[in-house]
């Protein structure tokens, strides 16, 4: 009987905890200022700076935007970019000390399954291009900042520990996207 008491005190407990962590998470959501991204596509020479997060909660139009702005150039394909993504690449902007307006240079967003298989197939498997790409899940970019050294917006990325973060000082960029943690 004890040990069923303590079951359910211990229950009762994890919920109360639970439901206050939920509460205490949801206000400091809502106590976000508001957020937005600026950036231009290398290979378009398109840019865009949108408001994606407000007072109310994410911005749906802004997000609108991101995604045309992040649509696969190749084919002009675009899906629903994760806002995650662009929550992440905003902070990193912010911990880089660079105000909001500056263009982070966009070179790969949204990827189509055609475009993936098409420049995995060009450079073969060692091109970096993943055959599962968190490109066609719309939770990745690859970037670069004006003025901000590669290995700087490197260690950055890495620090938010908010995904995964992939290092190509040959090609000039910084890959960054939502799915697990992990670097390469």
């Amino acid at each position: 009987m004890l040990d069923m008491q303590i079951g359910r005190r211990g229950l009762l407990g994890g919920a109360i905890l639970a439901g206050a962590s939920t509460m205490i998470g949801s206000r400091a959501f809502a106590a976000m200022p508001e957020r937005r991204l600026a950036f231009r596509n290398i290979h378009t020479n398109e840019t865009f700076d949108a408001r994606f997060f407000g007072a109310q909660g994410w911005d749906q139009q802004g997000l609108a935007e991101l995604n045309h702005g992040l649509r696969d150039w190749r084919n002009n394909e675009s899906t629903q970019m994760d806002p995650k993504l662009m929550l992440l690449l905003s902070q990193i902007r912010d911990k880089l000390d660079l105000p909001p307006q500056t263009k982070l240079e966009m070179i790969s967003g949204y990827r189509s399954p055609q475009t993936n298989g098409a420049l995995r197939a060009r450079g073969g498997a060692h091109t970096g291009v993943a055959s599962k790409s968190q490109h066609m899940l719309g939770k990745a970019t690859d970037i670069h900042m004006p003025g901000v050294p590669l290995d700087r917006l490197h260690l950055v990325a890495m620090s938010m520990q908010a995904g995964g973060v992939g290092y190509y000082p040959k090609d000039g960029f910084v890959h960054v996207d939502t799915g697990r943690v992990r670097t390469w």
